[in-house]
């Protein structure tokens, strides 16, 4: 019989020990629109201790106050300055790149107002990039503007690789299916700039203004979150409330630095802790 791994490795640190947090969103906080259990005492902790975090989502689609008010609705209180969205994360990268740049969009409101408070312009005539993130509106038309953009040398960028999306009613095409239909027919793969790359992660850190070393990655996929987190040498949490197992982590080259059942586990550690102090 094989022997049953830990669910914890070396250099594990308490919760109480790090100094600020990413959390991802779907899976973490929230599933199927409905609040984990211990995520908004979590959440409460961290507000009234004053702790940085950042609510992480790959999703382009909504704007920081939209994806507010959507959690509220469920029952998590998220300010909207405590959302990092992968729309934020691209339209941070495009501004460091080409400052005052343009680009085609395929996308929403959070990817065009977050592009639009950079300094970027949209237009068809020319643009710097070809910049496709979360829509459920897409069109033929659209589709095959940005094919001839990008053979015409134009730059491809996406907000995040994702295939598919989660919905009530099941899996949704998502960011990676329609930029998998253009590089087809391209030829050329996009930049992705959300997780599993860590440029997100970094750039989530510098709107914190926080260090790696002192920062936790709290996510339910080791493809993505954790992955991203590992490279942008942050601590690494495992959450097994979403979409990942005990028995999925042990197959990546690669582990967390920590597996949790859920968040309310970092929840009992944080209140164990402040009442010892």
């Amino acid at each position: 019989m094989a022997q049953k791994r830990p669910s914890t490795w070396p250099n594990v640190r308490n919760a109480s020990e790090i100094g600020s947090w990413l959390l991802d969103m779907d899976g973490v906080l929230v599933r199927e629109e409905h609040p984990i259990e211990g995520a908004n005492r979590f959440l409460d902790i961290l507000r009234e201790s004053e702790t940085p975090f950042l609510v992480l989502t790959n999703n382009s689609m909504y704007t920081r106050r939209d994806l507010s008010a959507r959690l509220n609705f469920g029952g998590l209180n998220v300010p909207e300055d405590h959302i990092w969205t992968s729309a934020l994360a691209t339209a941070g990268f495009l501004a460091a790149q080409r400052p005052g740049g343009s680009a085609f969009v395929i996308g929403e409101v959070g990817l065009t107002t977050a592009l639009h408070e950079v300094g970027y312009t949209q237009s068809e005539n020319d643009p710097d990039y070809v910049v496709i993130g979360e829509t459920r509106n897409y069109s033929f038309e659209r589709i095959t503007k940005a094919v001839r953009l990008i053979e015409g040398g134009t730059r491809f960028i996406a907000t995040n690789p994702d295939p598919t999306g989660p919905s009530l009613d099941g899996s949704l095409p998502a960011t990676g299916a329609l930029t998998a239909l253009i590089s087809r027919a391209t030829g050329k793969d996009p930049y992705f700039v959300g997780k599993p790359n860590p440029l997100m992660i970094r750039s989530a850190l510098r709107e914190l203004s926080a260090h790696s070393e002192s920062t936790a990655m709290v996510g339910d996929r080791m493809d993505t979150d954790m992955v991203a987190g590992l490279e942008a040498g942050l601590h690494t949490v495992l959450v097994l409330s979403g979409v990942s197992s005990e028995d999925d982590a042990q197959r990546f080259p690669y582990r967390p630095s920590r597996i949790v059942s859920s968040v309310d586990v970092l929840a009992n550690e944080l209140v164990a802790h402040y009442a010892a102090s």
